[in-house]
């Protein structure tokens, strides 16, 4: 006969509490140890202790204090049967679910052990199939630790600034290669012919210096060249904009998507913008043809982030 969960428990010389749990195991399905209460302790007595066992009642082959001697349940080294799935343990035994415990294996015990060997082969794995992906890997990734684009780009003459402080744009085509192709993006910048004045507002501070990844300088705008060229990205969000007549403001460049509004010399007067346009490396030949490195720089930031 099984025991039953709540049947009393009587020692050699008296009543000592009630069954709380039972421990089975898990490959013959039969009951191993009980899990007595006793003043408000669980203990695990084995079935080899019990002497007999009626329908509501229990009786142990040692005295009280005897009992006090077994083990206090680990339930850290158990698992209920509502977290483990035994087919027909509850059935065979005659319990409901989560009243029986099954021992959990020595292998689930040591499960840092486990993962450091699973890990251990994982990395393993990842060794061996190193050296046939890392081609791939490299031609994949290649564009997103690509040193900046230092390239020059003719993008016109000077023959087509007429006036100056007047912003003009330029369109050209640029080449990009990304992992898999080789595209041609349509470009722009602006380009304007500036007095000395404006001059002194753009330099402030006298040459600007343009660097690689490196930190080596890739070229050098003078103060003192009239010519100055500006990224046709809008610093907010990278819209483009364009040079339009402010009803109070005169000829200005003005970026429509958020209405930025920025004077000859790129400075903002108006609206979210975070920072002035920003200059891009500019050089003119003799016979006038205008040439540029296509900087990107990050939007949205107060100071010049270079991306591209």
């Amino acid at each position: 006969m099984q025991p039953q969960i709540k049947s009393k428990v009587r020692c050699i010389d008296g009543a000592v509490g009630e069954v709380a749990h039972v421990i089975a195991d898990p490959i013959s399905l039969t009951v191993s140890h009980l899990v007595v209460m006793v003043d408000g302790t669980e203990r695990q007595v084995p079935m080899t202790a019990v002497t007999k066992i009626d329908h509501d009642s229990v009786v142990l082959q040692c005295t009280c204090a005897q009992l006090a001697e077994y083990p206090v349940f680990p339930r850290e080294n158990f698992l209920s049967s509502k977290d483990v799935e035994i087919p027909h343990l509850e059935e065979a035994i005659h319990v409901e679910t989560g009243q029986v415990f099954v021992p959990i294996p020595d292998l689930e015990k040591s499960v840092p052990r486990r993962r450091f060997f699973a890990g251990f082969t994982n990395l393993l794995g990842v060794l061996i199939g190193l050296p046939l992906m890392w081609p791939v890997l490299r031609y994949v990734m290649k564009p997103m630790y690509a040193p900046y684009d230092n390239r020059w780009w003719k993008v016109g003459n000077i023959s087509k600034i007429k006036q100056d402080n007047v912003g003009v744009q330029f369109m050209f085509k640029k080449s990009v290669k990304d992992s898999v192709l080789t595209r041609e993006d349509e470009k722009s910048g602006w380009v304007v012919k500036a007095d000395a004045d404006v001059l002194k507002k753009i330099y402030p501070h006298g040459d600007v210096q343009f660097y690689d990844n490196a930190g080596n300088v890739v070229w050098v705008n003078k103060a003192t060249v009239p010519y100055v060229a500006y990224s046709g990205k809008c610093p907010h969000l990278g819209c483009g904009y364009k040079w339009r007549s402010h009803k109070t403001r005169g000829q200005v460049f003005l970026c429509p998507c958020h209405l930025s509004i920025y004077d000859v010399a790129g400075k903002v007067l108006d609206g979210p913008a975070p920072r002035a346009l920003d200059v891009m490396p500019i050089r003119v030949s003799p016979a006038g043809d205008i040439e540029i490195i296509d900087i990107e720089y990050k939007a949205g930031k107060q100071q010049q982030v270079r991306i591209a």
